[in-house]
C-alpha cells in the first residue's frame, strides 16, 4: 500500500465520505454543515459502506467489504474492522499528532528514550508512533477489547515485545497508582471521551471531571517533562476552553499552550473538515 492510504475525499449535508486504502465508506460528520462538492449519486456509487446514527446505530455494507483491512497513515499501520459505534479503529484527524510527536520523540531520545505515556489509549496510534521514533510507551486503556487491538497493532508494526506496556485499567486509579509510587513520564498524551462509565460504575464527564484528571497527570509529570498533549472530541469544548483548562491545571505562562482544531484535510476541492479540539503544552514552546 501507499505511504498514506487515508484520504478525505468529500463532506458535507452533515456527512464525510473517506478512503481508507481501498475502501470507501460514507459516516456522519455534525461538523459538515455545508453542500458537497459532489453528487449524492457519486457518493453512493463509490462507497462500500455506509454508517448512520439515526434512528438506530446501523451499517450497511456492499457485498465487496472486507471483514478487516490494514491502512497506513502518517507512517502507522492500522488494523481495521468497522465497530458498533462507527468507528473503525483509527482517527485520522490525529495524523499530524503522530508525525508532531514522532518528531519530538526522536529529537529528545538522542540521550536517553523519553518515558511516554498515552491514556484512553484507544487502537494506539499515539503509542505506535512514539514507539517507532524509540520512546518507552506507556498505553492505557478501560477496555481489554482495545487494548488487545492495539497489540495487534503493534505487531502490524513489527515492534518489539517489550516497546510498549500494556495497562487494562482505569485511568484515574491508575494515576493515583503511579502518584503513589514515584513514577514519573516525560510526555503525556489523552484523550478522554465526553462520557464514559468503568467496571466499577465509575461515571466520567468531560466537563466535570477534566480538571480533576489533569491534576493528575501534572502529579506524574517529570521535572524536566516535555509536553502535554490533550484532544477531545466534546462540541461543548472550544481549543480556547481546553487552553484555558491546561494552563489552570499545569499553572504554566500561556505562551507555553497552543490550542486549535484537529481537521481532516481534503486534497480535492471540497472543504477541510473540523474533527475535534486539542490544546498542547511544551517546554520551552
Amino acid at each position: 500500500m501507499a505511504k498514506d492510504d487515508y484520504e478525505l475525499l468529500d463532506s458535507g449535508n452533515f456527512k464525510k465520505l473517506e478512503r481508507f486504502g481501498d475502501v470507501i465508506i460514507e459516516r456522519p460528520a455534525l461538523s459538515a454543515c455545508w453542500i458537497p462538492r459532489l453528487k449524492a449519486s457519486e457518493w453512493k456509487k463509490r462507497r462500500l459502506a455506509s454508517f448512520t446514527r439515526l434512528p438506530n446505530m446501523r451499517w450497511e455494507f456492499s457485498r465487496d467489504f472486507p471483514k478487516e483491512w490494514t491502512c497506513s497513515i502518517s507512517n502507522v499501520q492500522f488494523k481495521l474492522r468497522p465497530t458498533d459505534f462507527g468507528h473503525l479503529g483509527v482517527f485520522p484527524e490525529q495524523a499530524s499528532t503522530w508525525s508532531w510527536l514522532q518528531e519530538t520523540c526522536r529529537e529528545s531520545t538522542k540521550d536517553k528514550p523519553l518515558n511516554i505515556l498515552n491514556l484512553f489509549a484507544y487502537s494506539g496510534g499515539v503509542s505506535l508512533a512514539c514507539a517507532k521514533a524509540g520512546a518507552k510507551v506507556t498505553h492505557v486503556d478501560a477496555s481489554k477489547g482495545m487494548v488487545n487491538w492495539a497489540k495487534e497493532n503493534a505487531l502490524l508494526n513489527r515492534l518489539e515485545k517489550d516497546a510498549i506496556r500494556w495497562i487494562v485499567d482505569d485511568v484515574f486509579k491508575f494515576l493515583e497508582r503511579e502518584h503513589k509510587r514515584g513514577n514519573k513520564y516525560d510526555g503525556i498524551i489523552l484523550d478522554p471521551p465526553s462520557y464514559g462509565k468503568g467496571k466499577s460504575r465509575e461515571v466520567f464527564k468531560i466537563e466535570e471531571d477534566l480538571i480533576s484528571l489533569l491534576k493528575r497527570v501534572a502529579s506524574v509529570l517529570s521535572e524536566d517533562a516535555k509536553f502535554i498533549f490533550l484532544s477531545c472530541h466534546t462540541p461543548s469544548l472550544s481549543p480556547i476552553s481546553l487552553l484555558n483548562i491546561l494552563k489552570q491545571s499545569l499553572n504554566v505562562p500561556k505562551e507555553q499552550i497552543k490550542a486549535g482544531e484537529m481537521l481532516l484535510l481534503s486534497q480535492s476541492q471540497s472543504f477541510d473538515l473540523p474533527s475535534g479540539t486539542f490544546a498542547k503544552w511544551e517546554r520551552g514552546a
